[in-house]
């Protein structure tokens, strides 16, 4: 059964505000982030603009912000192996997400509403995760009240706290994948019938570094789950 979560960044050739196949929707709004943030996390974040994600009944489902400027090590190319992101630092911030109501993340754990900072993140090499997903690139979240410093935490306490986000012993997980080769950076929704999936394409703002900024779509799994 379709299940509520988030897993990927970014979408192929829909314009912003555009509605999406088979009824899911996302809208570019303008709202500031959530007061409830931590004044570092508030600075970072992009102080106008929200990605309203409604679901098939017209709903709200969730908000995102995302961060104004996302450091990279080096400009986005091919994936390395099982990592599509490899210029990302593990725990990087990425944005902010606050569900309207209870959201699913890849293993169909529940997410109680709320607002959640999201966290660049590695699937750990083991065979607990074996065929989970083609690679390794997950967003994390972790509950905004724990979460203050922008500074990635270290990877232990990146999953003891992204655990109570899912309240269980593992970590709120949510597929990222990249988007397809020309995909424009507009907001939208891609449903994947057969894997019964939706993800939304949002317009991450990378900060190379040496190489100043760009625009980079990346996807993020919001309904569906693992098949594994």
């Amino acid at each position: 059964m379709t299940r509520v979560f988030l897993a990927s960044w970014f979408v192929v050739g829909l314009s912003a505000g555009a509605i999406a196949r088979d009824g899911m929707d996302v809208k570019v709004v303008e709202q500031a982030p959530p007061a409830s943030l931590s004044k570092p996390i508030r600075e970072v974040i992009d102080s106008q603009k929200a990605y309203r994600i409604l679901d098939e009944s017209g709903e709200e489902l969730a908000k995102v912000w995302l961060r104004k400027a996302t450091p990279a090590s080096e400009k986005p190319a091919r994936p390395k192996g099982v990592v599509q992101f490899p210029f990302f630092t593990d725990g990087e911030l990425l944005g902010v997400i606050a569900f309207a109501k209870e959201g699913h993340d890849f293993r169909d754990q529940a997410v109680a509403s709320g607002v959640y900072t999201m966290r660049y993140g590695l699937q750990p090499v083991n065979g607990d995760h074996l065929g989970v997903s083609d690679y390794r690139d997950y967003a994390l979240l972790l509950p905004a009240s724990n979460d203050q410093q922008v500074a990635p935490p270290k990877r232990k306490q990146l999953e003891q706290k992204s655990a109570e986000a899912a309240g269980t012993s593992h970590p709120a997980t949510f597929y990222l994948m990249a988007s397809p080769s020309g995909s424009k950076a507009s907001p939208a929704m891609i449903h994947d019938a057969a894997k019964e999936t939706w993800s939304v394409v949002l317009p991450l703002q990378l900060e190379v570094k040496g190489g100043g900024s760009l625009t980079y779509p990346v996807r993020l799994v919001v309904v569906g789950m693992s098949a594994a």
